[in-house]
This record gives structure tokens, C-alpha cells and sequence, in this order.
């Protein structure tokens, strides 16, 4: 399944395998709380993001450079 996110006024697909808002409504609320008080790396790799996927209870932020891309817990 296929969903967009706003970062930076920029729309991110975001790839999940099953259809649970439960999962999207936290990684929404999990990237906000990253965006203010998050660290440098996560930043970095929030300017730089071209997807996200959710696999389990984990998402994984796909950026432009692979050194960059992070996995994120929701829980």
C-alpha cells in the first residue's frame, strides 16, 4: 500500500504491506517530534529523504545518499 507524508513541504511515499493507520498515525506523530528535537543525523536525513518504508514496528527512511538512510522505531 501506497500513502504520502508532508516533510518540508515535500510529499513522501511512504510503502507499507498492510493497510494500518495505527502504524501511519505514529510515524507522523514519531517524524514530528524528529523534526524539533531531533539530532543532527536524523535531520540530515529528513532533508534528504525520498521514501519511507514500514516494516513492522520499525519504519525505514530511504534518503538520496544510502549512508544517510535511518530506521526508526514507532513504538
Amino acid at each position: 500500500m501506497k500513502m504520502f507524508i508532508t516533510i518540508h513541504n515535500k510529499p513522501v511515499p511512504v510503502y507499507s504491506d498492510e493497510k494500518n493507520k495505527k502504524k501511519f498515525n505514529l510515524l507522523k506523530s514519531a517524524l514530528e517530534a524528529k523534526v524539533t528535537k531531533g539530532r543532527a543525523t536524523l535531520k540530515k536525513c529528513l532533508d534528504s529523504i525520498i521514501s519511507i518504508e514500514i516494516v513492522g514496528c520499525e519504519a525505514i527512511l530511504h534518503s538520496l545518499n544510502e549512508r544517510d538512510s535511518l530506521a526508526l522505531s514507532l513504538y
